[in-house]
């Protein structure tokens, strides 16, 4: 086959999925994240090697390796890819409706109330674009960002390096004390672990989970370990059945409703601690698309979540806002 006649295959689409074939090593695992056919993958990747004339992966190795070759040209096509990428999300940057899709990770606290809500307002703005909505941890969202999974995640602040991910600060949540309805201990008593009462904890794989660790650290409380749990309802749940004291932020407790009547709230007896929660989005996120989304979770978390916690415990009005 002539040049002439290749040089048409060697498209943006093929340098795209060779990319995320190197950092994948499975075409099935390409085919699963870009919603295309193992054969349409693989048909990509052959024109590649053949306008180009080496290969780029070893294809007698599994999981897929690239070649010498493959390693420089994807060293040299990585610094492109994102230019263009940039480059095409700013000629959209005016306007939101020529976005053609858009992938949204988020933390699972705002996925029964906020999120469906934001879905149908980006629906509507947005009739040309396909979604993709995912929830997990703050952890795994933001890897997803960075392996260019997702566009766009909301998140609670990790510590961690972001790298060329954008971040936006949208929610301060201050740590609360939750206790049993009308429990007969000491705020100060049961946080110390001076009652028999247990403390119900967050799992530590979750940011949550290990920011209210490194509080406790400080503070030279020790507490058993006899339930630790990744849920916030089914916390919420133990401590209403008189089971244990746990510490949560308001964000967390908006969304145990079916179990308020049987908590007390209380704020934090020592020092005030807080998380962070921000909107993530990658480089090539249009700005125009990033605005809206913020724009619009600001409004949301408000009128449903803030304005009522403040009227319901004026004293959070301090802590529980938005940012900026």
């Amino acid at each position: 086959m002539s040049r002439s006649n290749t040089a048409k295959d060697l498209s943006l689409k093929s340098m795209e999925l060779f990319q995320i074939c190197a950092e994948k090593g499975s075409l099935q695992a390409v085919a699963q994240e870009t919603g295309l056919t193992v054969s349409t993958v693989s048909h990509h990747l052959r024109n590649l090697e053949i306008h180009l004339g080496v290969e780029l992966f070893n294809h007698a190795r599994r999981p897929m390796v690239l070649t010498p070759k493959g390693r420089n040209f994807l060293r040299n096509i990585e610094g492109a890819l994102l230019t263009i990428r940039k480059a095409k999300a700013e000629a959209s940057s005016g306007d939101p409706t020529d976005a053609s899709h858009l992938r949204i990770g988020t933390i699972e606290d705002f996925e029964s109330d906020i999120i469906p809500e934001l879905a149908v307002f980006l629906s509507g703005c947005m009739p040309a674009c396909d979604f993709l909505y995912h929830t997990d941890s703050s952890y795994d969202v933001i890897e997803m960002l960075r392996n260019r999974q997702l566009e766009l995640g909301i998140t609670a602040t990790t510590g961690d390096k972001l790298g060329d991910l954008h971040e936006r600060p949208l929610l301060n949540d201050p740590f609360v004390v939750v206790l049993p309805k009308g429990c007969p201990h000491a705020l100060a008593d049961v946080v110390k672990n001076r009652t028999p009462l247990p403390f119900l904890r967050f799992s530590s794989n979750l940011v949550i989970g290990r920011l209210i660790e490194a509080q406790l650290r400080r503070l030279s409380v020790s507490t058993t370990r006899n339930f630790e749990c990744s849920n916030n309802q089914t916390l919420m749940a133990m401590v209403a059945a008189n089971a244990g004291w746990t510490i949560t932020t308001p964000l967390m407790f908006s969304r145990a409703n079916r179990f308020q009547a049987g908590l007390d709230m209380h704020r934090f007896p020592d020092k005030s601690f807080a998380r962070t929660l921000t909107v993530v989005n990658t480089p090539d996120c249009s700005q125009s698309v990033v605005d809206l989304v913020d724009n619009k979770l600001r409004s949301l978390i408000w009128h449903q979540i803030i304005a009522p916690s403040h009227q319901a415990t004026p004293w959070l009005a301090e802590s529980f806002k938005l940012i900026g």
